[in-house]
């Protein structure tokens, strides 16, 4: 079954992809949650032509993309939080906390489109992040987790 995806579905694909899903999937998942609509023969016609107009768009904004991406690779972010005399930290560092300190440095990148790579983190140290800017633009960080 075919499907255009209105969102982008983490390891599916990206907004605007006609992709094949299993029946099931398409219809009892996709399709209601409004991740997707049916790609029928008109649908897909009506999405072609949408992307042809879109194209020069899209270009712009991978480029916008790529720009960001290559300050974020230079970027080293310093995270405080409360930690014990071990270095253990109370809770955990998450991507909301990442995307503050981002933004505090003037990138403007969601909590959603951050991946912490050593998930969950809950010791003082250096880790690493990937923010999933645009389709092919994913970047790699370097964070520091410092107890207060």
């Amino acid at each position: 079954m075919q499907v255009i995806l209105k969102k982008t579905v983490d390891k599916l694909g990206y907004k605007d992809e006609v992709v094949t899903v299993k029946p099931g999937y398409g219809r009892n998942f996709l399709i209601p949650q409004g991740y997707a609509d049916l790609a029928t023969a008109s649908a897909l016609k009506a999405h072609t032509e949408v992307m042809k107009q879109r194209s020069h768009k899209e270009t712009k904004v991978l480029a916008e993309a790529e720009a960001v991406a290559a300050k974020l690779v230079d970027v080293t972010l310093t995270i405080g939080t409360k930690a014990g005399e071990n270095g253990k930290i109370f809770g955990s560092v998450n991507t909301v906390q990442l995307s503050e300190a981002l933004k505090a440095l003037g990138f403007d990148i969601d909590r959603k489109a951050l991946k912490i790579k050593n998930e969950p983190i809950k010791e003082v140290g250096s880790y690493e992040a990937e923010a999933n800017l645009h389709k092919g633009v994913k970047p790699t960080f370097k964070f520091e987790v410092v107890g207060e």
